[in-house]
């Protein structure tokens, strides 16, 4: 495999200018390129696409990309094309004549990737399951396929017969948010029950994660437009509840003098094309969308995210702030929460196909809200991703309540918990600790057991305070598919047997203030001092290129790399060849473009 890896390492410099995998994704390529199926989670931004683009690059045959959105496909497409790479998508948009020619360049070795829609690799199973040269079919934004996930597409349901039709044919799941449920569904429903799950850490470190509680009206809107001007020139999202209030959003934050447009599903699909294409070309500042936005937007330089409503549950709200700081640079998530917001999204969800399911994560996102624990923490236990100590960029963190050692407080759940064989709820395990006389909890015994009544001086209140925090902080969690019970995690454990020590926030019924967040510093990867006038000339430059060609700016170079580009200067091909992010096409293309800029700003700042 020695030799696989060299081989996959310069195909990643060649193509895409990078000097190395992140983690996990060398790790992918070599299991499906040997032939198994797998599940992959990681981050949006954290490289999934990578790990299905690699193989496709180096073996024979084509890649069959599954996608759900058209915006998604075509961003793909010409990021692809641009870096050099044969790579082509079949979809609505285009003539039958034009599907037609792709179609012929597939069978013909001309492409390596092929973008399509479930229903169309569907409709065409029979034919390419057995003329077609497949080596791998990915399957992205997986979650799809699942009732348990937060985005079920009924499209995506027949997807489980491609493993019965290209059965040498490894099957490549991928998404950025499934919890544990929906991580086993997807692979029941693909039937690819034996597939590999690789989990890589749900952590993006470099968002900053705040949360403002009881903000309404003229007040909310003062808070929003103060948080857009700091950050100028920036691109973001404020996402709204209601399709009219994307509208009333834009319009007032034009009125205010910021560049806004509206969008929503309702809109004329002309519309949302033309507001889709100037976000992505840096010509509209701020987007005011409901959910309906930004699956399909790979745009990699949003700065921030604004939610104005509270959203519907933690995967939804964790895959949109997902959307900012794609680039690795830092970004900020803000999420406005009040009690009308739940009010109206119980409303949704108790007249939703699956009320139980989709009440409780509506909970879980207003514990998340509410939350004095480390912001981070919670996220990421909700994900069954243990993470112990405090992450220091969310609000909670930057103002800390106060702390006390709530070991003893902990093990007395814990062990009320595996005492009563893991099969209580919430509700009945506060009735176990506070000694209560209630039928439920004679009925079951749990009067005899050593832990009853333990926890008898502490109020109900105090007590549903304390064990959210233990199921935030990835002590406990909840089966959902055993009737909602609570079960003890492997970290759990350790604190029960005295292994751990946990602390957490104390109790108060004003707990829950808003106040100002710290500032944080600007932290990029290379060594020097951000020349942000020269960052300025390169962003307009890149600007300009991408206007001539008719791509999305960040298609040309993420901030990221203008970043670095402004810190390390470089002047000859060489040096800007060499640069972290920078292929071997890109390097030809637009070299010259760029060290002239850099050259000729040296002149003018030379001596200052």
């Amino acid at each position: 495999m020695d030799d696989l890896k060299r081989k996959a390492h310069a195909v990643l410099k060649k193509f895409y200018g990078y000097d190395s995998f992140h983690p996990m994704q060398f790790e992918v390529i070599e299991h499906v390129m040997n032939g198994g199926d797998a599940v992959v989670l990681m981050p949006t931004g954290g490289g999934k696409s990578m790990c299905y683009q690699i193989p496709a690059l180096l073996q024979p045959g084509c890649t069959i990309v599954v996608s759900p959105l058209l915006a998604l496909m075509k961003d793909q497409v010409d990021a692809l094309v641009a870096n050099g790479i044969p790579a082509a998508a079949i979809n609505s948009q285009q003539s039958e004549s034009q599907n037609r020619e792709i179609i012929d360049n597939v069978f013909c070795g001309n492409i390596k990737l092929l973008y399509i829609s479930p229903e169309r690799l569907i409709a065409d199973m029979d034919q390419w399951s057995q003329d077609l040269r497949v080596s791998l079919i990915a399957i992205d934004e997986a979650h799809c396929i699942s009732h348990w996930g937060h985005d079920f597409r009924p499209e995506y349901s027949q997807l489980g017969l491609v493993k019965e039709r290209f059965r040498d044919v490894p099957v490549l799941a991928l998404t950025a948010t499934a919890d544990r449920l929906t991580r086993l569904d997807i692979r029941e429903q693909l039937n690819i029950k034996d597939a590999k799950l690789f989990i890589k850490s749900f952590d993006r470190p470099n968002i900053s994660l705040n949360v403002v509680s009881g903000v309404t009206g003229r007040q909310k809107l003062r808070r929003i437009v103060k948080f857009i001007e700091a950050h100028p020139g920036q691109s973001g999202i404020v996402y709204c509840l209601r399709r009219d209030d994307t509208e009333k959003m834009a319009q007032n934050l034009r009125s205010l003098g910021i560049n806004a447009q509206s969008f929503h599903a309702g809109m004329a699909t002309s519309a949302k094309l033309k507001v889709q294409r100037d976000f992505i070309n840096d010509d509209v500042q701020v987007i005011c969308a409901t959910i309906a936005f930004g699956m399909g937007i790979d745009k990699s330089n949003v700065r921030w995210i604004i939610h104005s409503n509270m959203p519907k549950n933690i995967e939804s709200y964790y895959q949109e702030i997902g959307r900012s700081g794609r680039d690795g640079m830092p970004a900020d998530a803000l999420m406005f929460y009040s009690f009308g917001d739940v009010k109206t999204l119980m409303n949704f969800a108790t007249s939703s196909g699956q009320a139980m399911v989709n009440i409780e994560k509506l909970n879980r996102m207003q514990q998340y809200a509410e939350a004095t624990v480390c912001r981070r923490r919670m996220l990421l236990s909700y994900f069954n991703e243990r993470y112990d100590h405090d992450c220091g960029n969310c609000d909670v963190c930057n103002n800390p309540p106060e702390r006390f050692d709530g070991t003893t407080l902990c093990q007395m759940a814990l062990s009320a918990i595996v005492r009563a064989n893991q099969k209580v709820g919430f509700k009945l395990l506060i009735d176990i600790l506070r000694g209560s006389r209630k039928s439920e909890v004679l009925a079951g015994g749990y009067d005899k057991i050593k832990t009853y009544g333990v926890g008898h001086d502490l109020t109900n209140s105090m007590w549903n305070a304390y064990l959210l925090q233990m199921l935030q902080l990835g002590l406990i969690y909840i089966a959902y598919e055993d009737e909602d019970h609570l079960k003890v995690t492997d970290y759990g454990s350790e604190v029960l047997y005295g292994k751990r020590q946990v602390m957490l926030s104390r109790f108060y019924y004003d707990n829950y203030q808003n106040k100002p967040a710290k500032k944080r510093q600007l932290v990029i990867d290379s060594q020097g001092e951000v020349d942000m006038e020269l960052l300025e000339k390169l962003k307009l430059t890149r600007k300009a290129i991408a206007k001539a060609r008719g791509m999305a700016p960040y298609m040309v170079f993420s901030d990221k790399v203008l970043t670095i580009m402004a810190q390390e200067k470089p002047i000859t091909k060489a040096q800007f060849g060499t640069l972290y992010g920078v292929a071997e096409a890109k390097t030809n293309q637009y070299w010259l473009q760029f060290t002239a800029v850099i050259k000729e700003h040296l002149a003018k700042t030379k001596g200052r």
